[in-house]
């Protein structure tokens, strides 16, 4: 019986040397297939991004068209721009403004421009009294906006930029104006 119970003994010794080696197998092909679905997802979303991207890309070359024909025609300047009694000029000149804006909030909006980069890029824009002349005139397209939204919050941004150079008594206006803290 001694020899029969080795037997078994060695039966279960391979047995459960068998067994570990298929838990082992097991937990590397589940291993493997975690990190599969992981880097599914990961190409998933970034030719998802790529779209998206080529999509604005696509649109900011679409807007920049229609800019151009506005800025070269006075009559289609009229359809773009939803400012009243301005004359041909100045119209001209807020739709340029607009341009520098939108430009700015986009290359945030890319990431190709930090918060702080955006400030500023911005303060440089409110030293125009073309620009703050237009800002003012469009405050009310701004109203509209939900005031978590990222252009909402870069809309507070130039109100305030434009305030407090406004109040500055620094001739230093690169120093001018408090960075405030990226949201959302």
């Amino acid at each position: 019986m001694t020899t029969q119970n080795h037997g078994v003994r060695r039966l279960s010794s391979a047995a459960t040397a068998g067994l570990a080696f298929a838990v082992g197998v097991l937990a590397v092909l589940v291993a493997q297939q975690r990190r599969f679905e992981a880097l599914r997802l990961r190409v998933t979303q970034a030719l998802e991004a790529d779209d998206r991207n080529a999509r604005l890309a696509e649109q900011q070359r679409f807007q920049t068209y229609l800019l151009d024909k506005a800025l070269n025609d006075p009559d289609l300047a009229e359809v773009l721009s939803t400012i009243n009694k301005v004359d041909p000029t100045k119209r001209r000149q807020y739709l340029f403004a607009n341009a520098i804006y939108t430009n700015a909030l986009r290359a945030h909006r890319a990431g190709d421009v930090t918060w702080d980069e955006l400030h500023g890029h911005l303060r440089v824009i409110c030293q125009s009294a073309i620009f703050r002349d237009y800002w003012d005139a469009t405050r009310h397209h701004r109203a509209s906006l939900r005031s978590a939204s990222q252009e909402a919050r870069v809309g507070r941004m130039v109100d305030t930029l434009i305030r407090d150079l406004d109040e500055s008594d620094t001739e230093e206006w690169w120093v001018v104006g408090e960075l405030p803290p990226e949201q959302g």
